[in-house]
């Protein structure tokens, strides 16, 4: 049985970043990524904010050395850019040279692609081959082979805003259980009409900046990313003298039973999953130094995830904040690209501001951390809240 999950390589890219160190940069510099849409054609372009990645798809083929003319989706291209990234910095080169898995989170899947053909669909002379990678699994498959991967164990994971977290936590148990070795995993999302629309419709959607746990948030912005972390047994981090960046030291995932897309008021499936967590790792709530909370900046989470910390933590909160006002809500990557920043927020013991923060919220006295602060960090919590309920909570830790 493995003892300790380590973490050996990362790589993101979002709407503030091209990779990990970007991103970092301007986490601690308080540059954000959301603006007006620029890059999809929809007639909402002009009322919502969201966060997009700069480069285009022909820019992310060039650089991953893709023909320009092959169909593929935008979700895809962005998981082969962080997933190549996450494995250069683990310094593996032969992917295959022990039991590598893959598991990736999504939602959007190929709908980018796919949506483009929608009021062409009953013209018969159309060629409908992109049809075949509108399934989530076809970026997790585009990516295996990308990587190389043989024949190995490949699975794609939709549970809405904690797919990523979700890849996070079953990787980390294969690898504790002896069925694994090594296990990439993290998740990607692109942003698509379907999405936008599908937000609108809800009214979450935020028409400026959005602002977590502020009194007077107004909603999420949608963001874009890929995030994708290195997984590996303690005897593969021995036999190749591998460098541990942090470890995943505890889980958890529950579901509140409440509604399809809101979660209950006070945060039952959010406390079950941290809670949860707790009991994996070992550590009691007040080992935690901070928690990068979901803060979708949404009425419905900011109200429910303030009151699950005040029900785990009482009145010993620690330190907290969300990051999504720097990439937006990149959906099914949440837990993904937040793995990265809790690792490196350990690494260099910060904690990143909550930015927009400026009214507290009238039902409860929780003041999110507004500046970067230096702090000596042991273990962070981060929380991953999806529709249907599904919560989840990883806690990442300097030691095994």
């Amino acid at each position: 049985m493995c003892k300790g999950v380590a973490i050996t390589g990362m790589g993101a890219i979002s709407a503030i970043g091209n990779n990990v160190q970007e991103n970092y940069d301007a986490l601690i510099s308080g540059k954000i990524g959301i603006s007006k849409i620029s890059k999809i054609d929809t007639v909402h372009k002009d009322d919502i904010m969201v966060g997009e990645i700069e480069m285009t798809n022909a820019e992310l083929k060039k650089q991953l050395g893709i023909a320009t003319e092959e169909a593929i989706s935008r979700t895809a291209l962005l998981a082969m850019l962080a997933a190549d990234e996450a494995l250069s910095q683990a310094g593996i080169t032969d992917v295959n040279d022990c039991e590598t898995g893959l598991i990736s989170g999504t939602t959007v899947g190929g709908m980018d692609q796919s949506e483009k053909y929608y009021f062409e669909y009953f013209d018969s002379d159309k060629n409908w081959g992109h049809i075949n990678g509108l399934h989530a699994g076809d970026s997790t498959q585009k990516l295996a082979a990308h990587l190389g991967l043989a024949e190995s164990f490949v699975s794609t994971i939709s549970t809405a805003c904690s797919s990523a977290a979700n890849a996070i936590m079953l990787g980390a148990r294969m690898i504790k259980s002896g069925q694994l070795d090594r296990v990439i995993v993290g998740g990607t999302d692109s942003l698509s009409k379907f999405t936008i629309n599908g937000f609108k419709t809800l009214m979450i959607q935020s028409d400026t900046y959005n602002t977590p746990f502020d009194d007077e948030r107004k909603g999420l912005n949608l963001g874009e990313a890929a995030a994708y972390i290195i997984l590996e047994s303690d005897k593969i981090v021995e036999r190749n003298k591998r460098e541990v960046l942090a470890y995943v030291k505890g889980y958890g995932n529950a579901n509140d039973a409440f509604h399809q897309t809101a979660s209950s008021e006070n945060g039952d499936g959010a406390v079950l999953a941290m809670e949860k967590a707790f009991q994996v790792s070992g550590l009691n709530p007040s080992d935690i130094d901070y928690v990068n909370a979901h803060g979708t900046a949404t009425p419905n989470n900011d109200l429910s995830e303030g009151r699950a910390l005040l029900r785990t933590f009482g009145k010993n909160v620690p330190e907290f904040s969300s990051t999504k006002a720097f990439t937006g809500h990149t959906l099914a990557v949440a837990g993904g690209i937040e793995a990265v920043y809790s690792v490196l927020a350990l690494q260099n013991n910060i904690i990143y501001p909550n930015l927009n923060f400026k009214t507290p919220m009238k039902e409860f006295n929780l003041l999110p951390q507004t500046t970067v602060k230096q702090k000596e960090l042991r273990n962070v919590l981060s929380n991953s809240f999806g529709f249907g309920g599904n919560c989840s909570t990883l806690i990442f830790s300097k030691e095994a």
